[in-house]
């Protein structure tokens, strides 16, 4: 006689349908209320990330000079972080940066040496790229940081 084994139900680890509609629910109403705010303020994101990236290249250009004696030239610019120059006999081997960033804008950071506004200038020329312009268009640079 064979004996009947019933195996007790197992249950299944999970979610149901409706716990997840509700996860689904709460996350569509935080991104409604986040969103918009992230959203409205695109060109205030820019500024502040063009700022950091010059700050970060004025503290490379800073541990240049203090291997090198000198900043980079103009003609040199900021390429002197990443691939070593002729006349860098201190250079630091892989260099101050591994790639240069590119400004919110997807255009070069400007370098200039000796600057109109200090030793060294680095800035980005702002949304409109050109030289000059208010709000978000402005040019911004490591002398008003």
């Amino acid at each position: 006689m064979r004996a009947n084994h019933s195996s007790p139900r197992t249950q299944q680890a999970g979610f149901t349908l409706i716990e997840i509609m509700v996860v689904v629910a709460i996350l569509a109403i935080l991104a409604s209320v986040v969103i918009p705010r992230i959203m409205s303020e695109p060109d205030k994101a820019r500024v502040v990330k063009a700022k950091q990236d010059i700050r970060v290249l004025e503290s490379s250009l800073e541990l240049y000079k203090l291997d090198n004696f000198t900043y980079p030239s103009t003609d040199q610019g900021l390429d002197a972080l990443v691939t070593r120059p002729n006349d860098a006999s201190n250079w630091k081997e892989g260099g101050y940066v591994k790639k240069l960033p590119k400004d919110p804008w997807q255009r070069e950071y400007q370098y200039i040496s000796p600057g109109e506004h200090g030793e060294i200038d680095i800035y980005s020329l702002g949304a409109d790229g050109v030289p000059g312009g208010d709000k978000f268009a402005a040019d911004i640079g490591n002398w008003d940081l």
